[in-house]
């Protein structure tokens, strides 16, 4: 059944959802499923830009070869050669053999390490600045060098001013027939999971996607369309804020996540302490999340949400508890920085935790470490309590 939809009288999506997936790349978890979406431009000649996963297949090339009509498909835009986007490519090019591969140097070079490809065609290869006319429609070709591969481009179609964003902008959640974001509750069902998407996907790389929203700023953009997620055509620059801000490492809100491991619940009950003592000076908001059972790609995205992070953890082999060094060193490879922190830490006999910490904390940049670190040894006495104050009234004090 073909499920394609129409963006404009001749540009059309093709893409599809996948809600079975688990994992996205084998790493993040997916409860909502996503969306890999893929458009189709019937102009005087056809252009496919990007295509989908093997997961989505058999729709895709379904919604292809319905909304082509019998009509040949003339080029065939590759953005982003990662296999979500990819892996329909050779499909692709049996069923339409004169199709003509349009695409960056490296993407060609990519696509050849990934597929024996049968092309009667060389790839058209594209760089910043070059065009793609189809007739009506001319596509003007964007570098965007590692956001979040080194060979991307995004286009920009200057007839209806639609930026094909490739996986800049992009959210993880399937789509349930709202094609637009203006058509869904965005900012209660889609914002934390384009914050997940944006900082474990891109959050490496804000410098370069600075540059990507700078080059984007001198285009006059009425409609996003991106390779996962909701297109957008309305209140582009609140969705682009976002970004901007997540991309400079600034924190959307000054507030307080509490990131705690405990393997017998003394530790827990330490952090609970920290969040009721935040609770009673005013703080809203607290959020707590046990390291243990909390999914690492939610923990960055909270990290780049909010301004303050409590890390409260045992010593374990001598070292870091495993799952908070799993989060630590996450926080350290997606750049994170302008942050303020705070360590609590346990151990019965030689509490080595806080000092594990510091030392990864001293690999990062631009982060504020909140005095006293408080060191319990199995449980919090009572005569540690003004410790525990004394780091609740600091963190209260840089909010």
């Amino acid at each position: 059944m073909n499920t394609t939809q129409a963006i404009k009288s001749d540009l059309f999506y093709i893409g599809a959802s996948d809600r079975r997936l688990a994992l996205f790349e084998n790493v993040m978890p997916v409860p909502q499923g996503v969306s890999y979406n893929s458009y189709l431009l019937l102009d005087e000649q056809t252009v496919l830009l990007d295509a989908v996963d093997n997961a989505v297949g058999e729709q895709f090339l379904e919604n292809l070869e319905t909304t082509l009509a019998g009509r040949t498909l003339d080029y065939f835009v590759i953005h982003h050669v990662e296999p979500d986007h990819l892996a329909l490519t050779k499909e692709v090019l049996l069923r339409y053999p004169d199709t003509q591969i349009v695409c960056s140097m490296q993407a060609a070079k990519f696509i050849g390490q990934f597929f024996d490809l049968p092309l009667k065609n060389a790839p058209r290869v594209v760089k910043e600045g070059e065009t793609l006319c189809s007739g009506k429609h001319t596509l003007t070709f964007v570098a965007a060098q590692m956001v979040h591969w080194p060979e991307v481009l995004v286009s920009y179609e200057s007839e209806y001013k639609i930026l094909f964003s490739a996986d800049a902008f992009g959210t993880f959640g399937a789509l349930s027939g709202n094609l637009y974001a203006d058509e869904v509750d965005f900012e209660r069902n889609w914002i934390d999971e384009a914050r997940r998407y944006f900082t474990n996907i891109v959050g490496k790389y804000g410098v370069q996607v600075q540059n990507l929203l700078k080059k984007a700023a001198n285009l006059d953009i009425q409609m996003i369309c991106p390779l996962h997620g909701p297109i957008w055509r309305e209140n582009l620059q609140y969705f682009i804020q976002k970004h901007d801000l997540w991309s400079k490492y600034e924190p959307e809100t000054n507030g307080v996540v509490i990131v705690y491991g405990s393997p017998y619940g003394h530790t827990e009950s330490a952090a609970t302490l920290l969040a009721n003592m935040l609770a009673q000076k005013g703080v809203k908001n607290v959020r707590m999340y046990d390291v243990s059972g909390t999914h690492v790609s939610y923990l960055v995205a909270e990290a780049f949400r909010c301004s303050h992070i409590v890390l409260a953890a045992p010593t374990y082999n001598g070292g870091l508890f495993p799952p908070m060094e799993t989060f630590m060193l996450d926080l350290q490879a997606h750049s994170l920085q302008n942050r303020t922190f705070a360590i609590l830490e346990n151990g019965t006999w030689a509490p080595q935790a806080a000092k594990a910490i510091q030392a990864i904390l001293g690999e990062m940049k631009n982060n504020t470490l909140i005095e006293p670190v408080v060191s319990i040894k199995s449980s919090l006495k009572n005569d540690q309590l003004s410790l525990m104050q004394q780091m609740a009234d600091n963190i209260v004090a840089t909010l």
